[in-house]
């Protein structure tokens, strides 16, 4: 059943303000260089349920996540597909691109967001 209230756990916020604070390199060029200023509003960092999402266009319902090291592990893997299948139960779509993708075809992803994007409005 899917639902469309995303539900926030705010006891999370403190770890976003710090990982806002603190984003990768990654994260920061897919920030400055694209998303900030992009026509529909994009949050970073922004919780969902008890899970802290990269990146989150409420209008579009889409989630962007950028994946480092970490998420090619057995139970990295296993952790973001049941990460995934929770934020599916809202209507959101998850976008995800690892950091080589986002290094080495930074134009390549931004034409992939944006069509999504245009695609769920």
């Amino acid at each position: 059943m899917k639902t469309t209230t995303v539900i926030k756990n705010h006891k999370m916020l403190p770890v976003a303000r710090e990982l806002r604070r603190k984003m990768t390199p990654q994260e920061k060029k897919l920030w400055y260089d694209f998303l900030r200023k992009y026509p529909v509003k994009f949050y970073k960092q922004r919780i969902i349920e008890s899970f802290i999402v990269d990146f989150y266009c409420a209008d579009a319902r889409l989630v962007i996540e950028l994946d480092g090291s970490q998420h090619y592990t057995e139970q990295g893997k296993a952790y973001d597909e049941e990460r995934s299948q929770i934020l599916n139960l809202y209507d959101l779509e998850v976008l995800r691109f690892t950091n080589l993708e986002l290094d080495q075809q930074f134009d390549a992803v931004c034409e992939v967001i944006d069509r999504e994007v245009k695609a769920r409005m």
